[in-house]
């Protein structure tokens, strides 16, 4: 059993949800889960092995036929009832969140609502799945076009939204008919594992959904590679999407991957100065920077480039730092492997020739002492190829350029091996309605900051992914097509 009440005082040691059981993990090799705030360990996880992964697609796939027949209006009022338990358990797992990925809590808590939205959702899509029939070229035929589950997913998730992307995952694939396997990042598996006891709670059937741990590279590789998954859906890093593609093309299986962006940031001299710095102070510190859809380097039309520079790193200045559990802007970055990448981005930017308008990188002195902590370092840059503006950074770093042109800013916006998403400000109509069309993105967001709606379709293109998720679209991708040709002569 997984308590969701548990405190960092009081590490606890959490088994594997397969097969609608709880394992023992006695005499397991585990992984310290840590409270990046403060570096004290909250939790220990099994490290699981290929063995435990085989284990849980088997019985995925074991109770795979009885939940693909079910109907889907069953199916949806499990995870209606999973979203109710996530409801009534709001405040456990906002703080969940908050131990093991540092986010500010009340960022937290918007995770969880995005939890509930994402299960929801999905839910009310039960009544959504419908094929085709098609007109034959045939005397006394038709052609029928049915959707069916794979059979068994696997998802795999990236630490920076633990419950969300889970859910995100869980709550489509479910309705469709497929059973689920989970494995979170090993650094924040404990949202997971909190989703696994609910969805027990609320009555789902052994083996429909199962939430391992353990290490992508033994566990989650072995699970890609099993002849029993039907489809892979990962979100992560474009280095771990490509280890994934390769894993799964023996088999041939369907993989999804939601990979890493650098969206770019472009505001045109006609723009709101105020609406703009404010959405792009958003898009880049939310969550530490850590979203794959941030605020990754600012395009600015140098006729506003200078009062927008000041508004911003007086903006950015103005953000608090401090204990994610109290009422701050930016808690830790969620490792200190993943805090020391960032502070290389910027010291190789510097040494490359980018200039520093706010210092701020690693703290670690005073209250800082403990923890991954950084403050948000504001750079310019006059060459499009130096590292902050050309690699993902993925922390509390903001990176700015000057541009003459929409059409330059455009150049420079695609110059990129990302195609995630993009964001433009502007009052002028022909550049609002271009946009589309010349952004080689496939997420953009025009005259606002970031944050997808779940009836949309949050898909990347380029070295960005493959796939996606939300909406009919995200729906419609949990479920495969069958063509019947149907005579009756």
């Amino acid at each position: 059993m997984f308590d969701l009440t548990f405190s960092s005082s009081k590490p606890a040691t959490i088994g594997m949800y397969v097969d609608g059981e709880w394992t023992n993990p006695a005499g397991r090799e585990l992984i310290e889960v840590e409270n990046p705030a403060d570096e004290t360990v909250i939790a220990s996880i099994v490290d699981g092995s290929a063995e435990d992964a085989a284990m849980a697609v088997e019985a995925a796939h074991k109770a795979s036929a009885s939940w693909a027949i079910r109907p889907a209006i069953e199916r949806a009022r499990l995870v209606a009832a999973l979203a109710g338990e996530v409801q009534t358990n709001h405040e456990a797992l906002a703080h969940i969140v908050t131990l093991e990925q540092g986010k500010p809590i009340a960022q937290a808590r918007g995770e969880i609502d995005a939890v509930i939205t994402f299960l929801t959702y999905a839910a009310e899509n039960a009544r959504r799945i419908e094929g085709d029939i098609v007109a034959s070229d045939n005397l006394n035929e038709e052609i029928q076009i049915r959707r069916h589950p794979y059979g068994v997913v696997v998802g795999l998730t990236s630490w920076n939204y633990p419950a969300a992307l889970a859910a995100r995952k869980l709550g489509p694939a479910l309705v469709a008919g497929n059973t689920f396997v989970l494995m979170a990042h090993e650094n924040t598996p404990l949202s997971g594992l909190a989703l696994a006891q609910l969805a027990h709670d609320v009555g789902f059937p052994a083996g429909v959904f199962n939430s391992i741990t353990g290490r992508g590279r033994v566990a989650g590789q072995a699970m890609v590679e099993h002849p029993l998954t039907g489809m892979v859906t990962m979100t992560g890093s474009t280095r771990a999407g490509k280890e994934i593609f390769r894993a799964a093309a023996d088999t041939v299986k369907t993989v999804r991957l939601e990979l890493g962006g650098k969206a770019p940031f472009i505001v045109m001299d006609d723009a709101n100065i105020d609406a703009a710095v404010a959405a792009a102070v958003t898009a880049r510190y939310t969550n530490c920077g850590q979203i794959c859809t941030c605020n990754e380097r600012m395009y600015l039309h140098s006729a506003i480039a200078n009062e927008f520079m000041d508004k911003f790193v007086a903006a950015s200045q103005s953000l608090t730092i401090g204990d994610p559990m109290g009422n701050v802007d930016l808690g830790p970055k969620v490792s200190r492997f993943e805090r020391d990448k960032v502070a290389d981005v910027i010291a190789a930017s510097v040494k490359a020739g980018a200039d520093v308008l706010l210092e701020g990188g690693v703290l670690e002195n005073d209250q800082y002492a403990r923890g991954h902590w950084m403050a948000p370092t504001v750079l310019s840059v006059k060459d499009n190829h130096i590292p902050a503006i050309r690699d993902e950074v993925f922390g509390p770093v903001a990176v700015a350029m000057n541009v003459g042109s929409f059409d330059e800013a455009v150049a420079l916006a695609n110059d990129t091996q990302y195609g995630l998403s993009a964001y433009l400000f502007t009052k002028n109509l022909k550049h609002i309605q271009r946009a589309p069309h010349v952004l080689k993105f496939g997420e953009l967001y025009l005259n606002r900051s970031n944050g997808e709606a779940v009836q949309g379709f949050h898909t990347g293109w380029g070295m960005s992914g493959l796939g996606g998720e939300d909406g009919k679209y995200g729906f419609d991708g949990y479920m495969r097509k069958q063509t019947s040709y149907l005579n009756w002569d």
